[in-house]
């Protein structure tokens, strides 16, 4: 059985707008609340890989801690954005739901729905 993970944030109403609808699916997966388990740079690479994304289309641009730390991101090459992503796990954008080896971001919480029903349409014609 593949393992569902949603990497999740509390505090973010998107986040729990994708947990209450795995449980009302009663889909059953994993939470990884990332900013208290952060994600170590080689997970964040996998994760991009399997989202299909550059480094750069996984941070939030608007976190406050890029201009109080003073990043540009345009300076930074994908391997430095995948460390600053694992050393200030709130610039991950979220929540994200891993689901039978595919990954999705849930902005819009559309993007989640889309993702388990493409997995339903799979889990009818597998023998």
């Amino acid at each position: 059985m593949t393992q569902t993970v949603l990497y999740h944030n509390p505090n973010c109403s998107k986040s729990r707008a994708a947990l209450a609808l795995l449980q009302a699916e009663n889909i059953p997966f994993l939470i990884r609340e990332y900013l208290q388990d952060p994600l170590n740079p080689a997970e964040i690479a996998q994760l991009l890989g399997l989202l299909k994304l550059a480094p750069s289309a996984l941070i939030r641009m608007n976190e406050p801690i890029l201009k109080t730390k003073g990043i540009n991101l345009s300076d930074l090459n994908d391997e430095a954005l995948i460390d600053l992503c694992a050393t200030y796990p709130v610039l991950i954008e979220r929540p994200i739901l891993l689901h039978h080896g595919s990954a999705c971001i849930g902005r819009p919480i559309e993007n989640i729905v889309r993702l388990l029903s493409s997995s339903l349409d799979l889990d009818a014609v597998d023998p």
